[in-house]
């Protein structure tokens, strides 16, 4: 299953690559859920986040991501405090530390603040969050090593103390001074090393379980909201760079193969561009519109693919999925856009008519093909045969597709029809009919 997963300083990275083969990324900030989401992943797992020094993860772009039919989950520290604001939108929340935000439990953000290190250390955390000392706390006192009233102490002590200054060097220090005895003091310092509860490390370690359960062939989530187009989402919309951050691993074949089409010329990128943006803003309405595509409308979608492709064999299927780096759930999602995108045309065919002329004309084919049709009308205005009745349809297709366009005749000829436009059947041979008596009359000239 493709995943990302927003990390450190709760786990390292390693320690995540012992029970999954997730993508971790560092911690989360503005923006990042958005760029995430736009690589369509399966899922998306928040454990940490900058509270200070960068933006924090906004709400809306973790809300878009779901829209988008993407799992997103949160748990241990800033993915709890999102899962717990976001749960009723279908945020998915894993853990302790998510329950008591959500409940009311907990309500303060320092909660789960650390101080930490850069990356190069692996966000090496530098204090102790409030939640994990709550935790041992907890579990000291029902383990006899504290009095109920030295734990309170300890816990009004250490909630006084800016975040960054919390650490079980601290409270012990200031456990005489709290009323602490000095036998009891040394029997929470011997405990500590192997009695410390790290609740943010098992909530975390809980999320990414409860990730790697989930189905690896699913229907997409379908939000039980309506993403609202606001202008400061529209503000980040147009802004928003779809890479992640420099180094990061997934992106580094991607930004080879733009450069590569970059390279082929202006005419080149800006058809990829123009495709790519045609992509983004169908999706986003057919998704408005709820034209949400059926198990049997991606199957479908797929044996057209294989067809068009030439992928007849599993093995030639696989060849083609790992040469154009897609696993089964990115291959899925894949199909279900373009299946949005047909959805979306034809609900939209008439409305789409005056641009589609428009194109035309930006790319000068308008006057030619305005003379072709014009030539038609003359051929058939001359001839006495109804081109409507359309005499040797079967010969006439196979002249039409294997003659004039050089390929192999569709199997579903009537879905061909309507992927053109056509009304039907009965249209699209007419039109094919009209096509061979001008070539007739050519030939003749």
């Amino acid at each position: 299953m493709s995943a990302y997963l927003f990390v450190g300083p709760t786990l390292r990275r390693d320690d995540v690559a012992e029970v999954s083969d997730f993508t971790c990324l560092p911690p989360v900030a503005q923006g990042d859920i958005y760029r995430a989401a736009q690589r369509r992943p399966a899922a998306i797992g928040i454990i940490d986040g900058f509270f200070s020094g960068a933006p924090s993860v906004w709400h809306k772009e973790i809300l878009w991501a779901i829209s988008q039919g993407i799992d997103v989950f949160g748990s241990a520290s800033m993915g709890a405090l999102r899962a717990a604001e976001l749960h009723p939108f279908g945020m998915r929340g894993v853990g302790r530390i998510f329950e008591d935000f959500r409940d009311g439990v907990l309500e303060d953000d320092d909660e789960v603040a650390v101080v930490h290190g850069p990356a190069e250390t692996g966000f090496l955390p530098a204090s102790e969050p409030m939640v994990n000392i709550r935790a041992t706390l907890a579990r000291a006192q029902s383990e006899g090593v504290l009095g109920a009233a030295s734990r309170h102490a300890l816990e009004r002590h250490a909630k006084s103390l800016f975040f960054p200054h919390r650490s079980w060097d601290v409270l012990l220090a200031a456990a005489r001074d709290l009323g602490l005895g000095e036998e009891e003091r040394a029997a929470l310092e011997s405990w500590l090393p192997n009695g410390r509860i790290d609740q943010k490390r098992e909530d975390a370690l809980a999320m990414i379980a409860a990730m790697q359960e989930m189905p690896g062939h699913r229907e997409p989530p379908r939000p039980g909201f309506q993403f609202e187009w606001t202008h400061y989402w529209n503000s980040m919309f147009a802004n928003g760079r779809t890479e992640f951050g420099a180094g990061e691993q997934p992106e580094d074949a991607d930004r080879g193969i733009l450069e590569e089409l970059r390279l082929q010329g202006g005419e080149a990128y800006a058809r990829a561009v123009a495709g790519a943006l045609l992509r983004l803003l169908a999706g986003a309405e057919a998704r408005r519109m709820g034209l949400e595509p059926s198990a049997e409308a991606l199957r479908a979608r797929l044996t057209r693919l294989r067809s068009e492709l030439g992928l007849f064999s599993r093995a030639g299927l696989d060849t083609w999925l790992e040469h154009n780096r897609l696993s089964a759930d990115s291959l899925e999602r894949l199909l279900g856009e373009q299946c949005r995108l047909e959805a979306l045309c034809d609900v939209s065919r008439a409305s789409l008519e005056p641009h589609i002329l428009d194109e035309l004309r930006l790319a000068g084919s308008y006057d030619s093909l305005a003379d072709r049709a014009r030539r038609k009308r003359d051929v058939l205005a001359q001839s006495d045969v109804d081109a409507s009745t359309a005499p040797g349809r079967p010969a006439l297709r196979l002249w039409y597709f294997e003659r004039k366009l050089g390929r192999t005749m569709p199997d579903d000829i009537e879905a061909h029809a309507r992927n053109l436009g056509f009304a039907g059947l009965a249209e699209f041979d007419r039109a094919l009919r009209l096509e061979r008596m001008l070539d007739e009359q050519s030939a003749e000239e």
